[in-house]
């Protein structure tokens, strides 16, 4: 259903045509747009009403929709996506904000009990268009609880889409088709990339299909696969392996559920040697998954083993620790040298 609106060009700049946005302002040009468009979309979460999100990432949206499309909840994770269950029943489209990535689990059960099985438990007369907007990863400086890679719970759990974006033109297409799906969708937001800027086409022609991964720079040599905030890290990779020589090409996979293993594994059958990257801890992580998937359908064509360059298993450490942390580039390139046979850390080679 369409829906007017009052505003105009002045209050919303973002209304149509080519902007220079960052990744944080391109989602709310993404939400304003989609409540634009229907007004069953509705917004809920903490202080994202009054306040505008801790991000700011809604703000402005109360004001321009009022209270009861905005809509500023308890500090209960478990009653926010209870509701959502609720307004989705009754056929609105509900857009909960979960504040950060380590407040998710006391709405867990919901999501997995609830949200991801509710379509199949009624044999599909029941659909969940439910959006759940999860600002994810490190690099802020921040306390505990606040820095989380939980995307892998949810990746695991049959029923959910689960995506990530990268860029801003990405935070945008993807989240207007996340919230025009039927399907429940987890929507992974990088937050130590939430002021990166770039142009974004707010009426695009075309978008990928939630589901596809993007080749973001072809090569010949690595396929190297990251997503969310790991992507522009790992484009520093391919510009500087190609001081070196080596042509890395590298795939944002914007999808964790369902994987679009098709596109990684045309790659790696061309390059013969496959690195994944992830902030999140190496057991049971998406980066395991890839491996062990590209392995079955490309054994014929690998050259080496695959290779992670993740977080480490333990609990997200203090700011001050977390740049030893994260994936960086050294630890990349050294991860590329290995699956070439070249000298690395994990090498017996000498000078």
């Amino acid at each position: 259903m369409m829906t007017t609106t009052t505003a105009t060009a002045a209050t919303s700049p973002t209304a149509t045509g080519t902007s220079t946005l960052t990744l944080a302002k391109s989602i709310t040009a993404g939400l304003r747009r989609s409540m634009r468009d229907d007004d069953k979309v509705i917004l809920l979460g903490e202080d994202i009403g009054k306040l505008g999100g801790v991000f700011r990432v809604t703000d402005g949206l109360q004001a321009e929709f009022g209270t009861g499309r905005v809509i500023d909840t308890p500090l209960a994770e478990s009653g926010i996506i209870g509701m959502s269950v609720g307004l989705a029943m009754r056929g609105y489209r509900p857009v909960a904000e979960i504040q950060f990535d380590g407040f998710i689990y006391p709405g867990f059960d919901q999501i997995v009990a609830q949200v991801a099985k509710l379509h199949y438990r009624s044999r599909g007369t029941v659909r969940m268009p439910i959006t759940i907007r999860v600002p994810f990863g490190g690099g802020i400086g921040s306390v505990e609880h606040h820095s989380e890679s939980p995307e892998a719970y949810f990746a695991h759990t049959a029923g959910l889409r689960v995506i990530s974006c990268s860029n801003p033109q990405d935070a945008y297409d993807m989240l207007r088709e996340a919230i025009a799906s039927d399907d429940p969708v987890m929507f992974f937001e990088p937050k130590r990339r939430y002021w990166s800027k770039g142009e974004v086409n707010l009426e695009p022609e075309e978008t990928l299909p939630l589901s596809r991964a993007r080749v973001v720079s072809p090569g010949s040599d690595v396929t190297l696969v990251a997503y969310g905030p790991l992507v522009a890290t790992a484009k520093n990779a391919v510009e500087a392996a190609e001081d070196d020589g080596i042509s890395i090409e590298l795939i944002d996979l914007r999808s964790l559920a369902p994987i679009d293993f098709d596109t990684v594994a045309a790659s790696v059958r061309k390059t013969g040697r496959l690195v994944i990257t992830h902030e999140a801890a190496q057991s049971g992580g998406i980066g395991g998954e890839i491996a062990a998937s590209i392995t079955e359908r490309c054994f014929n064509w690998l050259e080496a083993p695959p290779a992670r360059v993740t977080g480490f298993d333990t609990p997200y450490p203090p700011a001050a620790l977390e740049e030893h942390f994260l994936p960086d580039l050294d630890r990349l390139l050294d991860a590329v040298d290995r699956v070439l046979g070249r000298p690395n850390s994990l090498s017996d080679w000498e000078d």
